[in-house]
């Protein structure tokens, strides 16, 4: 089956090549880890510790495993973490977020010799995958030398349900095999069921996301980006993150529409992918209007009009200065982007009509009252409006955001439970996870 599956990644890889050498080319996307990736030479990881590797495929599931990370080690500081990941933008977050205790690589392809190797080289004892990362011959090796195989933080949208089970055949005996899954959702539980999941070891366990998410906007790093943007309290932010095309065209727009009418009013655009950063730099440089780089701010030079963060690793702590959100990949067919960072920190809430890979959890925030789906320019640019003009409508929906977020905690705990006992006694005692 494994000469099956390599035959049919060969064909999909050769299919890729084109788009490959154009991101290789055009952005620097897929130029670093190929040994790694197409080979399986990852780093080996040492011997005389439980390895636990944790696989996430970017940025965003890079980031959300930092409190499922936290909360094992603190459980198991015996536990040596290996931390893989899939772009660039995955691996350069993950280095600077945990290579001080963990081991940080590019995930191996799924091809059979790939995945040989670095089973060899990491010899884990158990493996976490990420929300929605079903690797077949991964797993299927894994198991076959018995190391458990978890799914945590687990979605499955309408759209990947649909995709997996045209090919459920092939996928069954995958999901059969893995050993525990923490579903985020009732109804993602009953779909990796539906795919050949055993009833038993699907466990509903809340969505990691709601844990990960500050609260606190006088945290060091919001502060600190506040002062350097010269925001003052007189001032609104409207702050737009994970943005994807055509959205920047439409919030320049809005901008311009409502700026005149409002001079205290701020816009913040975090495009959701770095290699965008000049596309999104052209589209302000064209429209007129004032703007300003992040990694151009000074201290005596703070932002105007509109600013443009070009660097990576900090929509977190930007949220924090929001008191208007607009949550991007929502205008088109992106499946939208987290709104739990903006939620948590009380800002009152947007996003476009395509939200389907966060289908519940918009459910959950209608619900609540806690926010707004805009359908086009026009709405978005009422939304804003009204949250310039009703500081009490604005803050109460915050406020209600906010609640829905603390309310929905504690899914870390439960996800580190599930995976405690499948781990072995401690091999020695090192006092905590410390880099190899």
């Amino acid at each position: 089956m494994s000469r099956l599956r390599d035959a049919v990644y060969c064909l999909l890889a050769l299919l890729a090549i084109p788009y490959w050498l154009w991101g290789a080319w055009r952005h620097a996307k897929y130029r670093q880890g190929w040994s790694q990736k197409l080979l399986g030479n990852v780093p080996e990881a040492p011997r005389d510790r439980v390895v636990v590797w944790l696989h996430a495929v970017s940025l965003g599931e890079v980031n959300l495993l930092g409190t499922l990370i936290a909360a094992l080690r603190r459980e198991r500081p015996d536990v040596h973490c290996y931390i893989t990941t899939t772009t660039r933008t995955g691996y350069e977050s993950a280095c600077k977020r945990y290579s001080d205790f963990a081991q940080i690589s590019y995930f191996p392809f799924d091809f059979s010799w790939a995945v040989r190797r670095a089973l060899r080289r990491v010899r884990p004892h158990a493996i976490v995958l990420a929300e929605l990362e079903v690797w077949p011959n991964l797993i299927h090796f894994a198991t076959e030398q018995g190391v458990p195989v978890t799914i945590a933080n687990g979605r499955l949208s309408p759209r990947s349900f649909r995709g997996y089970r045209r090919i459920r055949a092939w996928l069954n005996a995958t999901f059969a095999r893995v050993d525990r899954i923490g579903a985020q959702t009732r109804e993602y539980a009953a779909r990796f069921k539906a795919l050949g999941a055993r009833p038993e070891r699907v466990l509903v366990t809340g969505s990691l996301k709601f844990d990960g998410a500050e609260s606190n906007r006088a945290n060091d790093r919001t502060v600190a980006l506040q002062e350097l943007a010269g925001f003052t309290a007189e001032q609104t932010v409207l702050l737009a993150g994970s943005t994807f095309p055509p959205e920047e065209e439409i919030l320049v727009e809005v901008y311009r529409r409502v700026a005149p009418d409002f001079p205290e009013l701020r816009m913040v655009i975090v495009p959701r992918h770095p290699e965008r950063f000049a596309e999104v730099a052209e589209i302000l440089a064209k429209s007129g209007l004032p703007w300003s780089r992040r990694s151009e701010l000074l201290p005596e030079r703070p932002a105007e009009g509109i600013l443009l963060v070009d660097t990576i690793g900090e929509l977190g702590a930007w949220w924090g200065t929001a008191d208007l959100a607009y949550v991007g990949g929502s205008m088109g067919s992106r499946g939208g982007q987290n709104m739990i960072e903006p939620a948590a920190y009380g800002a009152a809430v947007s996003f476009g009509p395509q939200t389907t890979n966060f289908r519940d959890i918009v459910q959950l925030m209608h619900q609540a009252d806690a926010a707004v789906t805009v359908q086009d320019a026009e709405q978005l640019e009422a939304f804003v409006r009204r949250g310039l003009t009703d500081r009490a409508w604005r803050q109460e929906m915050g406020q209600r955001a906010a609640e829905l977020v603390r309310l929905n905690q504690g899914a870390t705990q439960r996800t580190v439970q599930m995976l405690l006992p499948l781990l072995p006694a401690p091999l020695s005692a090192p006092a905590g996870c410390q880099a190899a």
